[in-house]
């Protein structure tokens, strides 16, 4: 992180260069001294520096300037950096104009002019007041902070990109005092947001995620245009056949729509993969597993959209982004994994993002302190989230169609559930509806056995309901069963005949689709088991089947 800054500012060159070498002197080994020969230019650095996130310590203007004289511009400045001590440069005339600032800015000192020498009349002024900056020193740090209103979908979809991203963030109100100096540094207002403030002082308006991937240090861009193999999607699946193929010394490429980890990696805690007693949580594991593929010298591409997959020969495949490129690769292995339904139920919809949420959405387990909050779904991942968010609300009540528990979640998982005090389960039980202003507000309950509804007050609603395939993309290329599970291996024979359009001598391996060298791994498969380990496991089962393809081409 750069040094804090003392900014001096004084419109006459002569004088500014003098105080600027004079500090510069004693303090350039600490201190970043910055010098401005006007109040707007000086202004315009402090904006810089507070978009960056660094730190002003002490401020030294000039009384005398024109278009803006050294009081006006310390009251602004201090908007910016409150905790900055502040210092009036004056003549002797000056000096009652300098005891008015005192009130006026908070102002910590003036100083005549000349100040030599400066060992005896600046440097004792300013170790002070230097001293006393170090006592309750500015906070700001180098970081990216992202500005919004608390009910807001936009916000949310931001916030939610860089935590599943793992991008480390400051998620700021807009009515938070720093905020509004952040706002006020771009030159913003609130009707901008949400604010994206890049560690490096780039200010992004409502950003898209590419946009947001590109200024966090994730990869948009591919490094070429051939690979061995191209992994889609990169959740457990994904990352296992990254890691084994880069691994393996295959020229591995990953593309993600989103985020690295799918659904496991939204997950609070996963108890039950293999080597993790304790349980890991699903962003632990994912970061693990992607600083791996990297190590192994995998390329990750976030925030590309696959949007079609073509045969460009015998021995090359062609993925086309969204954005109209392509690169191609000797074989493509498909982990694009499935998405959660939505709630076909009056008035969600439009409170996506307010309120209703798809998946565990942990970013919003602190603002869920001590309410009362609901989960659809009777799975692992509904099952994980609740007991993460216990530890937060007041009550976490489970909807679930059928009796119980039992039907799809782990034993483990039910057994913890019920040692939970705060958690209840509420079997038959359908959302049929939701109202809300800003946000979602009351919900409509159905009971399944009785029909009858009831309206509870809740702001909050987390959904893990079905697993739909993403899959549309792939169109008539590749042949999906009727829920668009991508169909592999022996599933792909009937009565003993090949996939119409197999020109190889040999049946389709395991993994393999109707596509020659095209594999699929993980959830996206019709019938695979639905857990983390067996994605993993299929995703290097397919590397291994990979080298057994090209070996033969």
């Amino acid at each position: 992180m750069a040094n804090p800054a003392i900014l001096t500012v004084d419109d006459d060159p002569a004088v500014s260069r003098a105080v600027a070498r004079d500090v510069r002197r004693r303090y350039g080994d600490r201190y970043r001294v910055v010098r401005a020969e006007s109040g707007d230019s000086a202004l315009e650095a402090i904006r810089e520096i507070k978009l960056r996130g660094e730190q002003v310590a002490v401020m030294l203007a000039d009384y005398r300037m024109p278009h803006m004289n050294g009081i006006q511009f310390l009251e602004q400045a201090m908007e910016f950096f409150p905790l900055a001590r502040r210092v009036l440069l004056t003549a002797y005339a000056d000096t009652d104009a300098a005891i008015d600032a005192i009130n006026l800015v908070d102002l910590d000192h003036y100083l005549l002019k000349p100040w030599n020498p400066p060992e005896e009349k600046l440097y004792p002024v300013v170790d002070a007041l230097l001293d006393a900056w170090l006592a309750t020193p500015d906070t700001s740090i180098q970081e990216t902070r992202v500005i919004g209103h608390r009910w807001s979908a936009p916000s949310f979809a931001v916030r939610d990109f860089l935590a599943r991203n793992l991008v480390p963030y400051r998620w700021l109100l807009t009515d938070d005092p720093e905020a509004a100096r952040l706002l006020a540094a771009a030159g913003l207002t609130e009707a901008d947001v949400p604010v994206v403030v890049t560690p490096d002082g780039k200010s992004l308006v409502k950003p898209t995620e590419a946009d947001l991937a590109a200024h966090v240090g994730l990869s948009t861009t591919p490094a070429s245009e051939f690979y061995d193999v191209a992994v889609v999607g990169a959740g457990p699946a994904g990352l296992g056949a990254a890691v084994y193929g880069a691994s393996e010394g295959l020229r591995t490429v990953l593309v993600e729509q989103r985020a690295t980890g799918g659904q496991a990696g939204q997950s609070s805690r996963i108890e039950n993969y293999l080597g993790f007693p304790n349980g890991v949580s699903g962003a632990q594991l994912t970061d693990r597993a992607r600083r791996q593929a990297l190590r192994f010298g995998a390329e990750l591409l976030t925030t590309r959209e696959v949007v079609g997959l073509e045969g460009g020969g015998t021995t090359t495949r062609l993925l086309r982004f969204g954005d109209g490129t392509a690169i191609a690769a000797h074989t493509v292995v498909l982990a694009t994994g499935v998405s959660y339904r939505r709630l076909d139920a009056p008035g969600l919809d439009e409170l996506t993002g307010r309120g209703v949420f798809y998946g565990s959405a942990s970013t919003e387990a602190p603002s869920c302190a001590d309410q009362e909050i609901y989960i659809v779904g009777g799975a692992n991942s509904a099952g994980q989230a609740a007991v993460y968010f216990s530890h937060y609300a007041r009550r976490v009540h489970i909807l679930v169609r059928g009796d119980d528990l039992s039907r799809s979640m782990s034993h483990y998982l039910i057994d913890q559930i019920k040692d939970v005090p705060n958690i209840e389960v509420h079997p038959r039980t359908t959302v049929v509806g939701g109202e809300g202003s800003d946000h979602l507000e009351r919900l409509t309950l159905c009971d399944g056995r009785t029909g009858t509804t009831r309206t509870v007050d809740t702001s909050w609603l987390f959904v893990f309901i079905g697993a739909e395939p993403r899959t549309d993309w792939l169109g008539d290329a590749i042949a999906r069963d009727r829920h668009g599970f991508v169909l592999t291996g022996p599933d792909l024979l009937a009565e003993g005949r090949r996939p119409a359009g197999w020109a190889l001598p040999r049946d389709p391996y395991h993994l393999e689709s109707s596509m020659p060298g095209v594999f699929a791994a993980g959830d996206v498969r019709s019938d695979s088991v639905k857990r983390v380990a067996s994605a993993v496991g299929e995703g290097a089962m397919a590397v291994s089947l990979i080298h057994r393809y090209l070996e033969a081409q």
